[in-house]
């Protein structure tokens, strides 16, 4: 996991039809998409899809320095996620942004001879995960155009 604070830009890029991205995150390279009948060519994951493998993984990760760190014996973490949107029934008031809640469902596989005290920490542990942070704080996000490239 990166240290909190520091900056790796990532970069994405997008053709001139489609919607099919290309995503360069320091020397690694990946595809998003969405599938065909969202008007993608289901080349890869979705961003959700992406969003999703982000707090998976960083979950993971952080389960697995907790564990090594006790010498716990946690042979192997699988994390299952999903996203949906719930309608908020009672919004009669609310503005546009409020009208649906995002909901993500995290379940937790732990393998290994654990005790039921060391998988009651570590699923608290999951919630402290810096992904789940992030996503869990209000976050800000300043969209700004780049200069214009000079005609050549």
């Amino acid at each position: 996991m990166s240290e909190p604070g520091a900056i790796q830009e990532v970069v994405v890029r997008g053709g001139p039809a489609g919607l099919r991205q290309e995503i360069q995150a320091g020397g690694h390279r990946l595809v998003a998409d969405e599938p065909v009948s969202a008007g993608g060519t289901g080349g890869g994951p979705t961003p959700y899809d992406l969003l999703l493998g982000a707090l998976g993984a960083c979950t993971s990760m952080t389960l697995r320095l907790y564990a090594d760190r006790r010498q716990w014996p946690l042979q192997a973490v699988t994390v299952r996620l999903s996203h949906r949107r719930i309608h908020r029934d009672d919004c009669l008031g609310c503005d546009e942004n409020e009208l649906y809640i995002e909901h993500v469902d995290r379940t937790l596989e732990l393998a290994g001879p654990l005790t039921d005290e060391q998988r009651a920490r570590l699923l608290a542990i999951a919630e402290r995960c810096p992904v789940h942070l992030t996503l869990k704080r209000r976050m800000e996000v300043e969209t700004r155009l780049a200069p214009a490239a000079a005609a050549g």
